[in-house]
């Protein structure tokens, strides 16, 4: 295992237990952010880094019961609270790395990350890999319920001009990893970007 994933592991690992409790009215942001994703009924779509599972109960309803819901997460403890909250029920939960995801090329019709970019240990790569396993076509959501300027206030920073999930760096990002940024919003109450696979 590498040192980013070990980083990565011990993080959240010591931030599981509570995780929930910390962010208790994040609910209807992941709701209204998977709603964005235009999925329909029957659709296969991954949460990848899904920690608790937060979004497996909205993507659940938005693919139906004849759908496949998965979470992938790297940390076996944000695991253990998803099935200890129930979320398990949602989707089936994988301990595995983005990096490398267990599954088939072009399998799934879009992928959700929540929080995910600024744990990527290398974004061109990682973002590419969850471009192999979905259609061309597919989607993806990069979320995080509060926006980029509220986020660093509140861990007492500032926006740097090399944040991944600004515009400028962002898009290209995406477009050299097999997607094409379709919407971009970076407000106080949410981050959401939109992106579809390309052929």
């Amino acid at each position: 295992m590498s040192d980013d994933h070990t980083r990565v592991q011990e993080f959240f690992g010591a931030r599981a237990a509570d995780w929930d409790s910390r962010f208790p009215d994040d609910g209807p942001a992941y709701a209204a952010a998977v709603a964005e994703l235009g999925l329909r009924e029957g659709d296969r779509v991954l949460d990848a880094g899904c920690g608790t599972g937060r979004a497996l109960p909205p993507l659940r309803a938005a693919v139906g019961r004849s759908g496949v819901v998965l979470g992938a997460d790297l940390t076996p403890a944000m695991l253990e609270a998803a099935v200890r909250a129930g979320r398990d029920r949602e989707g089936q939960l994988l301990l595995a790395d983005v990096a490398a995801l267990p599954l088939r090329s072009e399998s799934l019709d879009a992928v959700f990350g929540a929080g995910l970019i600024a744990h990527l240990p290398r974004p061109g790569a990682n973002l590419r890999e969850l471009a192999r396993v979905v259609r061309p076509g597919g989607t993806l959501a990069l979320f995080h319920p509060i926006g980029r300027a509220a986020l660093a206030a509140r861990r007492g920073r500032q926006i740097t001009p090399d944040d991944l999930r600004a515009e400028s760096n962002l898009r290209p990002l995406l477009a050299g990893s097999g997607w094409r940024m379709t919407s971009y919003a970076d407000e106080d109450a949410r981050f959401l970007a939109l992106a579809v696979r390309e052929d």
